[in-house]
């Protein structure tokens, strides 16, 4: 099969110290960063890059890509932050309940669109740092076959309405229709950033995280002021999600061209060929969203309604930390595989991600420590305030978890699958530890109740994330190995 030339002459992606070749055609496109961002030389950003060169050489490293969409993954949660505020106070405590359940629906609808976008991310890499002459065409053949199945997907909510909306339990049936499609509108959303991820146009991956949350703020409210109440509100969602598929469409075909000839074609992976290859992720994200999320659903079975809220409410605070790792993770998988498949070391960008993840979560840890009951009063109410004590393990806890997300994603990258069994096991002992502290609980106190459950959530996390680590060690180990074994032939 024909293929594309190497990466460091002809592709899309240029690395920082690649030159474009001489010779006759048209003048060359004005430079770009390589994440995306305008020349250096334009705006506000680059007469400041130019009076501090150093400020253009972090942000061209790993260390401030990274970093960079660390924040945008940042932004886009204080952009839900403010939702979540407005829209209880606009609805009130009843409607926001009701959409606060429509929202829960589509966040478990999430995981198969989060999973695949890191498939996409790594399929892609791997086809670029190949030379694949279909490098990325597979994209445009999997969005078509998306955006066919949408219809379907629009008239079995329909149909399904009634059922959907008693599933959920709201009686806002048209809102709890709209979740299957808002939820498959989500997934063609993150095969575009997997692909986004894979060409390192990293702003842009950036831009959809923040432009979706205040999309999402904009659309909501207006539909709600409209008159349309909690489906209105839910339906802000909907709306976003497909303004910014429909724009991201239009980047995409120039970075990644559909192939022009048959032969080509013919040699493009179709949408099976994806869903086999995500089946791992998906697996993964699934258990990670189960460490992330069960402890809520267990201490709600076993705690006193208030003693439940304010536990909702401290956990709510203290991922924050995990929604970071988030961001760091969609820089870290796309750049492993790339740096992988070129025979170097990937941990670096690991050890990088890790630190940063670190900075931010050692003073979060120290300040939710002195200022937990303030903040918690502030954000949510007094009565929303027992879990003060235990926000600040909670977020140790929740910093480890995005440890060994961070770690999961560099075993993606690497193609690896032996951690699941990592993942499952954490699985059971969260939930079996819980459930039996739960089952003996004698304290009284409600903050020292909460306490005990973060403690055992500190534990579980620890052992997990070491395990994880040590995991992603061994993975670099045994490629390295392999790849000295294939060296004396190459």
């Amino acid at each position: 099969m024909p293929r594309r030339p190497s990466q460091s002459a002809t592709s899309t992606v240029r690395g920082p110290d690649t030159e474009p070749e001489a010779g006759p055609g048209p003048a060359p496109a004005p430079p770009t960063a390589q994440n995306g961002a305008a020349p250096a030389g334009d705006g506000v950003g680059g007469r400041l890059i130019r009076r501090v060169p150093q400020l253009g050489t972090l942000a061209r490293s790993d260390t401030g890509r990274a970093a960079g969409l660390a924040m945008a993954m940042m932004g886009n949660n204080v952009i839900a932050l403010v939702t979540t505020v407005v829209f209880a106070r606009l609805l009130g405590a009843a409607g926001y309940g009701s959409l606060g359940a429509l929202l829960a629906a589509f966040v478990i609808l999430m995981v198969p669109g989060s999973a695949l976008q890191a498939t996409v991310a790594r399929e892609v890499s791997h086809e670029l740092s190949e030379g694949s002459e279909v490098a990325g065409a597979g994209v445009h053949r999997w969005m078509s076959h998306l955006t066919v199945a949408l219809v379907g997907v629009c008239v079995i909510a329909i149909l399904l309405r009634e059922q959907l909306a008693g599933l959920i339990s709201v009686e806002f049936v048209w809102a709890a229709a709209a979740t299957l499609p808002t939820a498959w509108l989500w997934l063609m959303l993150s095969v575009q950033r997997g692909a986004l991820q894979a060409v390192q146009r990293y702003r842009l991956v950036g831009l959809t995280l923040v432009g979706e949350a205040a999309l999402r703020l904009v659309f909501g409210v207006a539909l709600l002021l409209l008159g349309l109440g909690v489906t209105g509100a839910f339906l802000g969602t909907t709306l976003a999600l497909g303004l910014l598929v429909i724009a991201y469409m239009i980047p995409l075909r120039r970075l990644l061209p559909p192939p022009r000839d048959a032969a080509a074609r013919a040699a493009v992976p179709g949408f099976r060929h994806l869903i086999r290859r995500a089946l791992v992720p998906v697996l993964a994200f699934v258990l990670l969203a189960v460490l992330q999320n069960i402890d809520v659903i267990l201490v709600k079975r076993f705690a006193a309604a208030d003693v439940a809220g304010a536990y909702t409410a401290a956990s709510v605070a203290a991922k924050a930390v995990i929604w970071l790792a988030m961001g760091l993770g969609f820089y870290l998988l796309p750049e492993a595989v790339r740096r992988t498949q070129a025979g170097q070391d990937a941990r670096p960008i690991l050890l990088r991600t890790l630190a940063l993840l670190a900075v931010v979560a050692v003073p979060l840890v120290a300040f939710y420590a002195f200022l937990a009951q303030p903040l918690l009063e502030l954000v949510f109410r007094e009565g929303l305030t027992a879990g003060a004590a235990a926000l600040p393990i909670l977020t140790a806890a929740m910093a480890l978890l995005g440890g060994g997300y961070l770690a999961v994603q560099y075993m993606l990258a690497l193609g690896r699958s032996r951690f699941l069994l990592l993942l499952g096991a954490a699985s059971i002992v969260e939930i079996a530890a819980l459930s039996w502290l739960g089952a003996g609980a004698t304290v009284a106190s409600a903050s020292a109740q909460l306490v005990e459950v973060a403690l055992v959530l500190l534990g579980l996390q620890l052992v997990l994330g070491l395990a994880l680590l040590w995991s992603a060690a061994r993975a670099r180990r045994a490629s390295l190995s392999a790849a000295a074994l294939v060296a004396p032939d190459a």
